[in-house]
């Protein structure tokens, strides 16, 4: 099971509340955790990556062990704590402005 930490207005949108969970096969990938996510949540395709091309939107970071995974290729493996459960993989919400 990988542990997986949404952004606030996808949790409403995916109607959950704290961490949600999925099962990923191994090698857990960014790409194959977004997969399950999407597959158990499918109001949250589109929301994440685009729905064609199945890349991050711009404004949607991932991290893990407080790593910046956003720009790593969508199946690079997870770092080991992620994969035990033991740290989460974060979907956040970038800012912009100034």
């Amino acid at each position: 099971m990988i542990r997986v930490v949404l952004p606030a207005h996808l949790k409403v949108l995916a109607g959950v509340h704290g961490e949600v969970e999925v099962d990923v096969a191994a090698p857990a990938t960014p790409g194959s955790v977004l997969d399950a996510l999407e597959a158990r949540y499918p109001v949250l395709r589109g929301t994440i990556r685009d729905h064609g091309t199945l890349r991050r939107r711009a404004f949607v970071r991932y991290y893990a062990c407080e790593r910046d995974l956003s720009h790593d290729p969508p199946d690079t493996p997870l770092p080991d704590p992620v994969t035990t459960g033991a740290e989460p993989f974060l979907i956040v919400g970038a800012m912009a402005g100034g």
